[in-house]
């Protein structure tokens, strides 16, 4: 390229400089021109935007991810609750003692806390606790009873 010949946007058939698509910065830069009545303070507004609609999508994800903890707990309390009060009466005949202890063990197996136990004629009443911290700030807990003993009929 020659060093008096145009160079950048107004090398392009059509363009004109100062009131066209294009403006001289100086020293041979260009740049786009500003659409009529676009003030330079409209300019990163979009981005503004865009960030809190992301911040929106992230605070309805954590929701959703607690939502989902808080029911997997839930499951876990009531499968945990279930085998106890099985394990528990399958001791029924050795006494209140042995029956809890087994009933303890299998919620424990579960990763739950045994938190109530007790004998109802043949019958294990169990009630298992477990506790979650779906975020750093929030822990819950999930409770689950249940019941077993020989079928009735």
């Amino acid at each position: 390229m020659s060093p008096g010949a145009a160079s950048g946007p107004a090398a392009h058939a059509g363009t004109t400089t100062g009131t066209g698509r294009w403006s001289v910065l100086g020293r041979g830069r260009w740049r786009a021109a500003r659409a009529p009545g676009r003030r330079a303070a409209d300019r990163g507004g979009a981005t503004v935007c865009l960030l809190a609609v992301g911040l929106v999508y992230v605070v309805v994800g954590c929701f959703g991810a607690a939502l989902g903890a808080a029911r997997v707990a839930r499951q876990q309390a009531r499968a945990a609750a279930d085998f106890g009060a099985l394990a528990g009466a399958g001791r029924a005949l050795d006494g209140d003692a042995v029956a809890c202890r087994r009933a303890g063990e299998f919620a424990g197996a579960n990763d739950a806390r045994l938190v109530a136990c007790r004998l109802d004629g043949l019958d294990v009443l169990v009630t298992a606790q477990v506790t979650i911290s779906p975020m750093p700030w929030l822990t819950r807990t999930a409770t689950a009873t249940s019941r077993a003993g020989p079928v009735r009929g």
